[in-house]
């Protein structure tokens, strides 16, 4: 008897039978597939499915380094039962930034018998835990760790000291005065140091930089390689420094190569500082260099300083001039292929021969952009930003013209008025305003969440800006991944390293040709992860974002800051479309005035489905409670909402109580 159903799971398991088998895949794919997934996960889940699997998801390449930094979902049990399946298996451990789980997590490392890498940044610790630890770890050679008041170096063990001995690279994030470690690393190559030192206590007294007695003994640097400090603003980081560099001065280590100091702001020059930098004059050769500026401006260091092979070179807001930077820097136009990253941010002279009586607003010289690009023609990342390069209008090539030959750059920031087409821009009529754009009536009120660009604009700026100098760079630009547009005269309202300051200097005026067109350019960067656009004036609709989220799918950052006109949010039905199309956005931040953090906005941001963290800076801003609950509920991935907006201190404070209780 005819039975149609059976005749329908027949042609179900036929077309199963002909289809491909996931366990039909070499063990080379599936190892490949497998390293894509959460270690925790094929430990604890996907090796349970079968016997292949168990077997694939226990290979070296899978086990021998073990990530568990931003994943948010790890617990203690979680990590527990990782040790305990493969903890002998695994040489590199990386836990940074594991805040959430407890200080007596840590003590599951100790089953990690052949360590040769740990990072614990960000975890709790105490000095007896870390004794305990690193006295089972012999094998240890590269640690990174946070130093925090109640610190106590005697209490280290012999054994945990014995460890230290044998490490060649450290990171250590100091949050009190303290060598911390540093002393017992008698063979570190490598000294990542991180000042994060508060000024004033928690209970409001004034620290010192001196530091605690029993805290002495003198670092061991006879080896070292390389040495890295960035500092937090803040007096009591730069004595602390010191007495780091205090050794240094003493006896410089023959085999330094890199030398970086990051310090915001005013960083004044010691004679202990002055002693070292003589000394590495004489006695070393660099292939790494980053200095405070006041240790640079008005000094003759670069000509005295000798380079090997140079990789990195940081000028940042240096009165550097551009006849200093070819002859001192690169030596005339010599070949300089081994430089991959130069940071000439702030440099407002870099790219003139005389800075005497040039004015930062006058126009570069290209010749020497030119050396720049044919010396350095391997550069990875480039910073020109924070300062006015204005290309001539009948000398010379384009600054764009010039930086496209850079084909290798994975990361570029330019100030906004650099990116002008002069050819262009003095036929332009002056740029009308948004309330200049709408013909008069009524005066009817643009609905938010309706689209304020026409259908076709898309195609209009991208016919527009295939003729620029700035699609012509980024049209060369292949494999970008990092991009900052920034206004020469921006500072951000909440800056991380730098003292918050309110700058009201206006755009440049080159700057205020920029707009919606440039913006839809950046769409052509297939492979762009970070973008962040700075005081562009002249965006009228924002429609150039929705350019770049249908486009740029490997977006995974993005940070946009006083776009158009600052008294009102123009682009927000555009930020809303692209928002609908950037799936693999994790990190979001908004700074301009007057933002209204409202349920269209959150419902389109919600079609961010990775994203991890929000942060909206907004004065005379708004947010609606429900949306930001609706938002939060939808989103499950996100772990960090900051929102400084013009909200109430008792609103601020039932939201952020009700997303806790959530």
């Amino acid at each position: 008897m005819f039975d149609p159903g059976q005749e329908t799971l027949s042609a179900e398991s036929e077309e199963d039978s002909n289809g491909i088998n996931l366990m039909e895949f070499s063990d080379e794919i599936l190892l490949h597939i497998l390293s894509y997934v959460p270690c925790t996960d094929l430990v604890l889940n996907v090796r349970r499915t079968c016997r292949k699997l168990a077997t694939l998801c226990l290979d070296k390449s899978l086990t021998h380094m073990v990530l568990l930094h931003k994943e948010y979902q790890v617990n203690k049990d979680k990590v527990k039962q990782l040790m305990r399946g493969i903890g002998k298996e695994i040489h590199q451990l990386n836990m940074a930034g594991c805040y959430w789980l407890p200080s007596s997590t840590i003590d599951h490392v100790i089953r990690c018998k052949n360590l040769v890498k740990l990072n614990l940044s960000g975890c709790h610790l105490t000095s007896l835990r870390l004794s305990k630890m690193l006295s089972a770890l012999q094998h240890l050679r590269s640690l990174a760790i946070d130093v925090n008041p109640g610190f106590d170096a005697s209490q280290l063990s012999s054994e945990c000291k014995a460890t230290l001995s044998r490490v060649l690279e450290l990171k250590q994030t100091l949050y009190t005065p303290s060598y911390g470690v540093v002393p017992c690393c008698t063979s570190l190559e490598k000294l990542l140091l991180y000042f994060e030192i508060l000024d004033r206590s928690r209970e409001g007294f004034i620290l010192s930089g001196q530091l605690m007695v029993g805290e002495s003994n003198v670092p061991h640097y006879q080896n070292l390689r390389v040495f890295y400090a960035r500092l937090a603003p803040g007096y009591v980081n730069q004595e602390v420094v010191r007495l780091y560099l205090a050794v240094l001065s003493d006896r410089t280590p023959e085999n330094l190569h890199a030398f970086l100091i990051s310090a915001p702001g005013s960083f004044a020059e010691s004679g202990t500082t002055k002693n070292l930098l003589d000394s590495m004059a004489r006695n070393v050769c660099l292939d790494a260099l980053q200095l405070p500026k006041s240790w640079i401006n008005g000094s003759g260091l670069l000509q005295h300083l000798k380079f090997n092979n140079p990789f990195y070179f940081s000028f940042s807001r240096c009165t550097l001039s551009g006849g200093h930077l070819i002859l001192r820097v690169i030596n005339g136009g010599k070949d300089l292929k081994s430089l991959t990253s130069l940071n000439l941010s702030g440099c407002i002279h870099c790219l003139s021969s005389d800075s005497l009586f040039r004015k930062a607003e006058d126009d570069i010289d290209s010749s020497i952009l030119e050396s720049l690009v044919v010396s350095c023609c391997n550069l990875r990342h480039l910073n020109l930003s924070a300062a006015h390069h204005h290309s001539s209008e009948s000398l010379g090539k384009h600054l764009c013209q010039l930086l496209a030959r850079l084909r290798h750059l994975l990361s570029l920031a330019l100030p906004v008025c650099s990116i002008t087409d002069v050819s262009t821009n003095t036929e332009k009529p002056p740029v009308q305003s948004v309330t200049n754009v709408v013909p008069p009536g009524l005066g009817k009120k643009i609905r938010i969440g309706v689209p304020t660009y026409t259908k076709n604009f898309l195609e209009q700026s991208k016919q527009t800006s295939q003729t620029s100098v700035f699609w012509t760079l980024l049209e060369n630009l292949l494999v970008l991944k990092t991009l900052e547009l920034i206004g020469s005269s921006f500072s951000s309202a909440m800056p991380r390293n730098e003292p918050a300051i309110r700058n009201s200097l206006p755009p440049c005026s080159r700057a205020q040709s920029i707009g919606d067109s440039e913006v839809a350019a950046i769409g052509q960067l297939t492979f762009l992860q970070n973008l962040t656009l700075a005081q562009l004036p002249n965006i009228l609709t924002g429609a150039g974002l929705v350019s770049i989220g249908l486009q740029c799918q490997h977006l995974r950052t993005l940070s946009l800051a006083n776009l158009g006109m600052m008294g009102k949010v123009v682009y927000m039905s555009a930020l809303m479309d692209m928002l609908k199309h950037c799936k693999g956005l994790r990190d979001l931040r908004l700074e301009q005035p007057y933002f209204s953090a409202n349920t269209q906005f959150f419902q389109a941001l919600s079609h961010c489905s990775s994203l991890q963290r929000l942060c909206i800076i907004s004065r005379s801003g708004t947010l609606q409670f429900d949306a930001v609950m609706s938002f939060m509920a939808s989103c499950l991935e996100v772990i960090m909402c900051h929102m400084f907006m013009g909200e109430t201190l008792t609103v601020c404070k039932n939201l952020q109580q009700s997303i806790l209780r959530r």
